[in-house]
């Protein structure tokens, strides 16, 4: 089954479906990832936070697999956004992946009431790593229309990627918005809401039609809308549920009705990017 592509505005290209690791015990890690590249996924999503980056290097050392078919993304710990940290963090993450560059580097959170409101001289650390070639995109995370606004306008640097909250529930409208406006892609984690949409009857129909599960249908929707995805299982028949969206199409109005569950902030189940300051001790 052929996985469908989106090109960046660095001309590069990323696998629109890939394989999440949060939540992934380190110690799991390595075995669940093996898994999914059993599968098919060629996109592997890790962070520094999610403290499992080393499970998913000896994965892929392990598989045999060219590096050049693989898509590698990690991210900016919350604690190491002053440039210096930054830098060594960035050499670890490397390290631990057992590469020698990541295909996408991530911001993980703008942190606006941290660090003096400085996400900037963050963002312009992050293109010294494409400037070197061991990141061959770079990107943010949890980025509002401002924070995004603000690192274009001071350092011209357009992120490749915008990796934020989305789905059903919660369709995040004004940073998809933004993102597109600046030629970012959007990436939608938790896209199918830590499983609150499973149950929801207007997509349980839509996917009775369609002879597929709730989970295949609202990633498929994701994919209409142009939204790049990476959903986590460690149960190899899940990951290969939601491996198995290439072969239907949704219509306008089934996009459309499942866009319409949309809650606003409501419907939001992580934390606004706004606020949070959470810093690992």
């Amino acid at each position: 089954m052929t996985v469908s592509t989106i090109t960046l505005n660095d001309q590069t290209t990323i696998p629109q479906l890939g394989f999440g690791v949060f939540q992934v015990p380190p110690e799991e890690t390595a075995k669940t990832v093996t898994t999914a590249l059993e599968v098919g996924y060629r996109h592997i999503d890790t962070a520094q936070m999610y403290q499992n980056e080393q499970g998913v290097g000896e994965a892929i050392a392990a598989s045999g697999i060219a590096r050049d078919e693989l898509y590698v993304t990690t991210k900016l710990n919350n604690g190491f956004h002053r440039p210096d940290d930054a830098r060594r963090s960035f050499e670890e993450s490397l390290s631990k992946l057992g590469l020698d560059r990541v295909d996408l580097f991530l911001i993980h959170w703008p942190l606006p009431t941290l660090y003096d409101g400085d996400f900037v001289s963050t963002w312009r650390t992050l293109a010294e790593f494409v400037a070197d070639g061991r990141a061959t995109s770079i990107g943010v995370s949890n980025f509002q229309p401002a924070h995004l606004d603000r690192i274009i306008e001071e350092t011209g640097v357009v992120p490749a990627v915008n990796q934020i909250e989305v789905h059903p529930y919660f369709t995040n409208e004004a940073a998809r918005a933004a993102s597109i406006r600046h030629g970012v892609e959007v990436e939608a984690w938790s896209p199918i809401a830590q499983g609150k949409v499973l149950d929801d009857e207007v997509i349980g129909k839509i996917a009775a039609a369609h002879g597929k599960t709730p989970s295949q249908v609202t990633l498929r929707w994701h994919l209409e809308r142009g939204d790049i995805v990476f959903p986590k299982s460690m149960r190899e028949e899940r990951m290969r549920e939601n491996f198995d969206i290439f072969d239907f199409t949704l219509s306008v109005d089934e996009v459309a009705a499942i866009s319409a569950l949309d809650e606003g902030e409501d419907g939001r189940i992580g934390p606004n990017p706004d606020v949070f300051d959470y810093v690992p001790s």
